[in-house]
């Protein structure tokens, strides 16, 4: 029979489940969303139930498109946004809604995390990684002091990769590469450490944390039930799966060390693969990695392509409307025309990408425009769109050059970005290096049906599925003439961001107060 493998990936408002044969060709897909819950200022959750019928929803969707048997799949693997928090109650009972990585109600308890010395005595030795407000330990510590009620009910802390599993297989597991992104893990015992728990004052939670699995354990079967609900076949082995950083650095081929990868979506995630691991103070994060001896260096935030749908969204509605009813042209290569139309050298119009997030090194730094005019055309705030972008890619990039001086050559790089020439061609200028173009169009379910490879036997190990799976569709060379410009570009954005610092911290600090209504 010919063998098929099931990957499933969830983003921040999207789950995807994708069928690929052995080679690592896509067979089908089916993408469905959930509604981003706001209820709060800094708050972005999502409905636990809803999240269950789409992803449900998805699997049905991609075994119609694919036209295959099921019985052909030969193994299933999760992967999805890291760190978030989802808690699992008594017989898979709702405790409350899940929360996505992009939440930022823990950043005054990470502040002060942080501010204390044996954060970088205790726990960055442990870890290696600098916690941040999304991660479980700061959301777990968050509901400890706003919804202490929370932890009776809760019998599991997932994040969302086990999360589906369990819904999947009705096994319970915490699977390691997750793991290992969420400030729980010690990287060099690779298990759970009763000190960072102690530091961070959630030593309680060390009770509801399920045991460690591996990415590529067969963790569970799918449930029968499970199986009217989806389509699939009762029994069909569950791998433990993938952290969606770690899934996209082996869907790019990313098996030996001192290669770049990049991939580009909501996150700007820049990582490569070393067998030293180093403790590094602001480094965002160090993981474990499936291949032997390799960890998963990693530099990310919320700062790439996302922002441009933004603010189309914001700012583009009847445009892309009226492109929507022609049907000529999509509303993104509407906005790469629209930046072709503007040189570099006609604009020094400056966009920060943080309306999801930042990497400006500053609390609830915020997105915006500097040096916008009454001339200024919508062709060059496009254009500062796709540049600050890029940057904020650089910047992580030049962090990484800066702990490892041996990364060299092409950049693999691969997500949403890659379908704009115009974008590629922008990457490369800036880093004045060659891009090697990945032939995959969804990362993740790519990255993590590897793990159901080496699970069921079709692939011995994670270096050998990538070296089969994955292929390089083309090379973007840079334009050497244009490496001046970007090299200017790109030293006034970082200077304009430090300039910024002061004014991000004012709008912190500063309370508006509700009008005082009169009493007539």
């Amino acid at each position: 029979m010919t063998k098929y493998l099931m990957g499933i990936d969830n983003g921040g408002t999207s789950s995807k489940a994708a069928i690929y044969d052995i080679n690592g060709n896509e067979i089908a897909k089916h993408t469905t969303y959930t509604t981003m819950l706001t209820p709060h200022h800094y708050w972005t959750e999502r409905d636990m139930n809803e999240l269950k019928e789409v992803n449900f929803e998805a699997i049905r969707g991609a075994l119609k498109k694919s036209g295959i048997d099921a019985h052909d799949i030969v193994g299933i693997s999760c992967t999805g946004h890291g760190n978030g928090l989802y808690l699992m109650g008594e017989n898979g009972s709702v405790v409350r809604n899940g929360i996505i990585s992009t939440d930022n109600r823990a950043h005054r308890i990470v502040d002060k995390w942080l501010a204390d010395p044996k954060y970088e005595t205790d726990v960055r030795p442990r870890t290696y990684q600098t916690v941040w407000a999304s991660q479980p330990v700061s959301l777990l510590k968050w509901l400890d002091e706003n919804e202490p009620d929370v932890y009776e009910k809760t019998k599991y802390v997932f994040m969302i990769t086990d999360l589906v599993r369990y819904w999947l297989t009705g096994k319970a597991g915490f699977e390691l590469s997750n793991a290992s992104g969420t400030s729980m893990i010690n990287q060099q015992t690779e298990d759970y450490d009763e000190k960072v728990f102690d530091f961070f004052g959630i030593k309680n939670w060390l009770k509801k944390m399920p045991k460690l699995v591996n990415a590529n354990d067969e963790c569970g079967q799918v449930t029968a039930e499970t199986a009217t609900a989806t389509g699939l076949i009762e029994g069909t082995p569950v791998a433990g799966g993938l952290f969606d950083i770690t899934a996209s650095a082996l869907s790019t081929g990313l098996v030996e060390g001192n290669n770049l990868s990049i991939v580009t979506g909501t996150w700007s995630i820049n990582q490569y693969i070393s067998k030293e691991i180093k403790v590094i103070k602001d480094l965002f994060m160090t993981s474990d990695y499936p291949i032997p001896g390799y960890h998963l260096i990693t530099e990310a935030s919320p700062t790439s392509g996302s922002n441009l749908t933004w603010f189309i969204n914001t700012f583009m509605g009847p445009i892309k409307a009226e492109l929507k009813k022609e049907g000529k042209m999509s509303i993104y290569d509407y906005c790469s025309s629209l930046v072709n139309s503007v040189e570099p050298a006609d604009s020094k119009l400056i966009f920060f990408p943080f309306i999801f997030g930042s990497n400006a090194g500053v609390a609830n730094a915020t997105a915006g425009f500097v040096g916008a005019t009454k001339s200024t055309s919508l062709g060059e705030f496009v254009r500062a769109v796709y540049e600050g972008v890029v940057f904020a890619h650089m910047a992580h990039c030049e962090k990484l050059n800066s702990i490892n001086p041996d990364i060299s050559g092409p950049i693999r790089i691969a997500g949403g970005i890659t379908n704009s020439n115009t974008w590629l061609q922008m990457f490369a200028d800036v880093f004045q290096c060659p891009l090697e173009l990945v032939d995959v169009s969804e990362n993740g379910a790519l990255g993590t049906s590897m793990a159901a490879a080496v699970m069921s036997g079709v692939y011995p190990d994670f270096a050998t599925a990538a070296d089969k799976m994955v292929k390089i569709s083309r090379t973007i060379q840079p334009n050497p003439a244009n490496a001046r410009i970007y090299q200017q570009k790109y030293a006034l954005y970082k200077k304009e961001l430090q300039g910024m610092h002061g004014a991000w911290k004012t709008m912190e600090d500063t309370e508006l107060e509700e009008p005082v209504l009169e009493n007539k």
